[in-house]
C-alpha cells in the first residue's frame, strides 16, 4: 500500500510541475511572434474610431457624424471598430500515440501540440478573445487564470491509444483549433467537423507528426507497438511495407485536406523537427483571417 501511494505521490508531482514549465514556455513562444495590434478591422460595437463611410438606407439620424459631413454635401456615419470578443475552442490530442518521439533531440507529438496551442492561446487571450476546450470541461473564458486553467489541464495524458475530437458544446460562430496526429480513426473527426460546420464553427487542423513517420526509414527486422502497448506487429522485412505505408498516410494526409475545405477549416501538417514559431505564426494568422 504505501508503495502505491509513493508511486501516486511520484505522478502527481510529475504532472504539476509539466504544467508550469509547459505554460513559461509557451509564453515565451508567444513572446518571439510580432503580431502588433490585434485590431479586427471590422465595424461593429466597440471604442476605437475605423472608418467615415457613406450614409445608408436604415442608418439612423443619430449615426450621423456632423462634422465630417459637414465638409461637403454627403452625410457621412462614424464607424467603430468591432471588439466583441469571441469565443475559441480548443481540442488537443492526448492519447498515447502522442507521446511518441524518435530522437532524444526531438520533443514528442504531443509535446509540440501542447506548447503550440497553449501559446496560440495566450496570444488569443491577451487579444480579447475567450479561450476553452471543446465540451464543458473549461467553458471560454478570458484572462490570466483561463491560462492557467489551460496549462494546468493541458498536462495531463490520456490513457487510450487514440482519443477523439470532443464535438459536445459548439458554441455556434465560434472558432475552434484541433491538434493531433490524426494517425487514428478519423470518422469521429469527420463526424467533429461536420457538427462545427453546421453550428458555423470555422478553424484549424493542425496535424502534429514526428519525422520518421513521414519518410519510414525502417529495414529489416523490427517490431512495430503503439505507444500504449495495445498493438504490436513484427515484420522481417520492414522495408517491403514502406511504400504502402507512406500510401495510406498520404490518403490520410489528403482526407484531411479534403474534410478541412468542405468544412471550411484550414489543415496544416507540422512536424517536431520544423519551429514551433512558424506552427504558431500560421495557426494565429489562420485563425485571425477566419474571424467572424
Amino acid at each position: 500500500m504505501s508503495d502505491r501511494i509513493t508511486l501516486l505521490r511520484r505522478d502527481a508531482q510529475e504532472e504539476a510541475s509539466r504544467f508550469p514549465a509547459l505554460l513559461a514556455r509557451a509564453e515565451h513562444l508567444a513572446g518571439t511572434v510580432l503580431l502588433g495590434d490585434h485590431g479586427r478591422r471590422r465595424s461593429g460595437v466597440g471604442d476605437d474610431f475605423w472608418q467615415y463611410r457613406p450614409l445608408r438606407a436604415g442608418d439612423s439620424v443619430r449615426s450621423i457624424d456632423w462634422r465630417r459631413s459637414a465638409r461637403g454635401d454627403d452625410q457621412y456615419v462614424r464607424e467603430r471598430e468591432w471588439q466583441i470578443a469571441q469565443s475559441v475552442l480548443l481540442w488537443v490530442d492526448t492519447g498515447a500515440s502522442m507521446r511518441f518521439s524518435s530522437g532524444k533531440d526531438l520533443p514528442s507529438k504531443g509535446d509540440r501540440a501542447r506548447l503550440v496551442a497553449l501559446a496560440a492561446a495566450v496570444l488569443l487571450i491577451r487579444g480579447g478573445e475567450r479561450v476553452g476546450f471543446t465540451g464543458w470541461s473549461l467553458p471560454p473564458r478570458g484572462g490570466d487564470v483561463q491560462i492557467l486553467r489551460l496549462a494546468e489541464a493541458l498536462a495531463t495524458d490520456g490513457a487510450e491509444d487514440y482519443s477523439e475530437p470532443e464535438a459536445r458544446g459548439m458554441i455556434p460562430h465560434a472558432r475552434a483549433m484541433f491538434v493531433s496526429d490524426f494517425l487514428g480513426n478519423l470518422d469521429p473527426v469527420e463526424a467533429a467537423l461536420t457538427k462545427a460546420a453546421d453550428r458555423g464553427v470555422r478553424g484549424v487542423l493542425v496535424q502534429v507528426l514526428d519525422p520518421t513517420e513521414e519518410t519510414f526509414p525502417f529495414k529489416g527486422r523490427t517490431i512495430f507497438e503503439s505507444v500504449g502497448g495495445s498493438v504490436s506487429h513484427e515484420t522481417l522485412k520492414a522495408g517491403d511495407l514502406r511504400t504502402r505505408y507512406l500510401e495510406r498516410l498520404a490518403e490520410r494526409k489528403a482526407r484531411l485536406a479534403h474534410l478541412s475545405r468542405l468544412t471550411g477549416w484550414q489543415y496544416l501538417c507540422h512536424h517536431t523537427s520544423d519551429s514551433a514559431q512558424n506552427a504558431l505564426l500560421w495557426v494565429y494568422r489562420a485563425m485571425d483571417g477566419g474571424h467572424g
